[in-house]
């Protein structure tokens, strides 16, 4: 599975990317995360679909000092 995310919300400046790259690499996944000028966060994430869908429920709560308000999927 291969799926484009934008995360909004507080995401950048709390290590939001750092965590998201830490957490895709534990679970198997392949792809990068990458700050955009609006404030969101931008993700692009491969693999097994199960641990896909696992990455992004995560992703709804990141690091502890993150506070995301949606993210938009479409797929890749």
């Amino acid at each position: 599975m291969a799926i484009n995310l934008i995360v909004h919300g507080r995401v950048q400046g709390v290590f939001y990317r750092d965590w998201t790259v830490r957490t895709a690499r534990a679970l198997g996944l392949a792809g990068w995360v990458r700050n955009l000028a609006d404030g969101t966060v931008e993700a692009h994430l491969e693999g097994d679909a199960g641990a896909t869908r696992t990455m992004i429920a995560r992703m709804r709560d990141g690091p502890p000092r993150a506070e995301v308000t949606r993210i938009d999927e479409s797929p890749a």
